[in-house]
């Protein structure tokens, strides 16, 4: 075969499923696959997903549109894989921050979620274009639902214990109720967020609500140790 056919059947495999290629097309297809995404990120949050057109994004990442359509079917394709990439992410690193046990103390587990809950305002743009998005497309509003659950899974497991020994306010019921209205009042901030643009002081308002939700009604935040009260 000359040279020009192999470079043909060289682009033709480029575009192929990665299955069954070499390691080499196949960790550049990665690499393609994941620019097209932080470009895309970028481009989403200065223009908003309906203000956007692939040759933007193919601009911005340094691609052809041949390389955009290697991996994406559409626009619509890719703005979902991207909410489902980050979305991932940001649920990963919420369950590691908060993976330790905090016990019996509230104030230590709104410090944990309150550090762990994203306050990237590019984010927050990107998230609410895909929940305007998600409230028109029930395929869509499925997959916001399950990053949405798993979020306030990762936050009833950190006060499982303060909810059972009953240090949480009654009125939030058990560690999924305290769960969903700590996802409620982070989102209420974060829309705040995005017209202030202040997300230092979002955070700090973040953690003064969550103290006050939690223990509103409670004798206290923190029991002390077994070993401390029989002193």
């Amino acid at each position: 075969m000359d040279a020009n056919g192999t470079a043909a059947r060289r682009r033709r495999g480029a575009g192929a499923d990665p299955k069954g290629t070499t390691g080499r097309v196949t960790r550049r297809r990665v690499r393609t696959r994941a620019n097209l995404l932080d470009a895309a990120f970028e481009v989403f949050a200065a223009r908003g997903f309906r203000g956007v057109t692939i040759e933007e994004v193919c601009e911005a990442a340094g691609y052809s549109r041949g390389a955009f359509y290697s991996n994406f079917d559409s626009l619509e394709g890719l703005f979902f894989a991207l909410y489902q990439q980050r979305g991932d992410l940001i649920a990963d690193q919420v369950a590691e921050a908060l993976s330790i046990d905090v016990g019996l103390d509230v104030s230590a587990a709104v410090d944990r979620v309150t550090e762990a809950l994203p306050l990237d305002r590019d984010w927050l743009l990107v998230k609410t274009d895909f929940l305007s998005h998600a409230a028109r497309n029930p395929m869509v509003a499925q997959t916001l639902s399950q990053h949405r659950a798993r979020l306030r899974q990762t936050i009833a497991d950190q006060l499982a214990r303060p909810a059972a020994e009953g240090v949480l306010p009654p009125g939030l019921g058990d560690a999924a109720g305290a769960a969903r209205a700590v996802m409620t009042a982070y989102e209420g901030v974060t829309a705040q967020l995005l017209l202030d643009e202040d997300p230092e002081g979002a955070r700090a308002w973040l953690r003064r609500l969550l103290t006050g939700l939690l223990t509103a009604g409670s004798a206290h935040t923190a029991r002390p140790a077994p070993d401390d009260a029989a002193r």
